[in-house]
Order: C-alpha cells, then structure tokens, then sequence
C-alpha cells in the first residue's frame, strides 16, 4: 500500500504540503514570540516590508503571519477533533444497521435521514447560534453535520463483507454475532473509511472557516475563517488580509483531497486501474 501511495506523485505532494501546515501549527510559539491578538506595528503594514513582519498587519497593527500561525492550530484542531467524533457516532452505527439489518436497520437509516433533510451549513449555523459559539460548540456542531454520510457508507460496506465466505465460516464455527461484526466484518471495512475520514478533515476546515466568516466562531481563538471575515471590509485597500489566510485554507483543503485521493487509489488498486483503463 505505502508503495502504491509514493507512487502517487499529487499524494506525496499533498503529504508535503499538510506536513508544512502542520509543523507552523505545532511550532507557532516559537516562530512567533508575540500573541497574534498583539499590536506590534502600525495598521495596514504592506506585507514584504522591511519591518521583520513578511505579511504585514490587519486592521489593528497585529502580525498577519503570526494569526495564520496561530489559526492553524484551530483549523486543524476542529478538522482532526470534529472527524473523529464523527466517525465514533457513524461507524458503529451504520456497522449495527448494515451486520443486523431488519428493525435494526430501518431504525438507524430513517434516524440517519432525519439529519440529513436539513442541509449541513444551515444545520451547523443553528447548532453554532443555539450554545455559545466556542471551539467547542464549533466542533460538535460540525460533527454532528458530518457523521450520517460515515454512517452510510460503513453500512454498506458492512452489508457487502457479511455475505462473504469467511463470516458464513466464522457462524458455523459457533462465534457470537458482536464478535464477528468486530473482529471479521469491521476490519475489512477500514480502508474507505481511512480515505472518507482524510476528505472529512478538509470539509470540517472549510465549514469551520466559513462559520468564523459569518461571526459565528469562538472569539476568543484566531482562526483563518474570523480572519477573512474581519477583512471583508477593507478588501480593496488591504488585499493581503484576506488573500493569506484564503490561501492558507485553499493549500490545507487541497492536501487533504490530494492525500484522500492517493490513499484511494493505494487502498483500491483494482478500482484505481479500471478507472484508468
């Protein structure tokens, strides 16, 4: 698999490209040693400068770079957090609906389709504008959106490897329904989860962003979304306040969809060639 994955060249790309994104996060009190909420110089500094600050500042005089830093942290913290909620919600539910079916089956898709019928931005602005818009509040608002297509897909897969020869052998061998469903049924069901959770991430940034756009993101974090909301404003004459942190978005997205791609492809080889062919 990791060798069909290198071979990717778009995958290896992406890998760069998140890892870059990441190290800033994670190394952001050392590249920064102001606080990004911190005045520093005066306001709309062109970025390049001369000044020791490479992207300029915002309305305030505070470091552009540092907030872009800093809101990295918070894209990715909401992306990796939101996803695995998500995940814990949706797999066992689609696998108990998928392994059972029946009453089981029917119960767990009409609850599924009942959050479905609302769309997922306006769904996750009412969570957001219900409780205190915090980065928690964000992350289980984003969850919650995200878990019913998880849940759909694991029941299918779950439907489609229960029919299969080894689970018929592990029923005659005497082994309990819940131990099957775990130890035979689940594990052959990772890999389009691993590719369906790596897309997930870039959806939750995106949706995270676009929350923070609209003023509904925790006020007290910096992020790239509140960052371009706070500079709709003065686009015209400070261009660079929102350019960067777009940027920023559009490179972390892309990595994750070309890092999804790549693990699709390394996971499904049979699917990769016929779609080439």
């Amino acid at each position: 698999m990791w060798k069909r994955f290198r071979s990717n060249l778009g995958a290896m790309v992406g890998v760069v490209l998140l890892l870059a994104v990441i190290l800033i996060a994670i190394f952001a009190p050392l590249l920064f040693s102001h606080d990004p909420w911190q005045m520093v110089q005066r306001p709309f500094l062109a970025p390049f400068s001369t000044d020791g600050l490479p992207l300029g500042t915002d309305t305030l005089g505070r470091d552009v770079a540092a907030q872009l830093a800093y809101g990295a942290r918070v894209s990715l913290l909401v992306g990796l957090v939101s996803t695995l909620v998500a995940l814990l919600i949706g797999v066992p539910l689609g696998a108990l609906a998928g392994f059972y079916g029946g009453y089981v089956d029917e119960g767990a898709m009409r609850f599924t389709e009942f959050f479905q019928t609302i769309p997922n931005f306006a769904l996750a602005i009412v969570l957001v504008a219900i409780f205190e818009p915090t980065l928690a509040s964000i992350t289980l608002a984003i969850a919650i959106v995200s878990w019913p297509p998880v849940a759909r897909l694991v029941r299918a897969e779950v439907m489609s490897v229960r029919k299969r020869e080894f689970v018929d052998a592990a029923t005659l061998a005497g082994l309990s329904k819940p131990h099957i469903l775990v130890r035979q049924v689940l594990p052959n069901t990772v890999s389009p989860i691993i590719v369906m959770a790596s897309l997930m991430v870039a959806t939750a940034i995106l949706l995270e962003s676009s929350l923070s756009f609209l003023g509904l993101g925790d006020p007290n974090t910096m992020s790239w979304g509140y960052m371009i909301g706070a500079a709709r404003t003065v686009i015209r004459s400070a261009w660079w306040l929102s350019f960067f942190p777009g940027i920023a978005i559009v490179i972390t997205v892309l990595a994750l969809n070309l890092i999804g791609e790549g693990l699709n492809d390394a996971l499904n080889p049979h699917l990769s060639r016929k779609g080439k062919a």
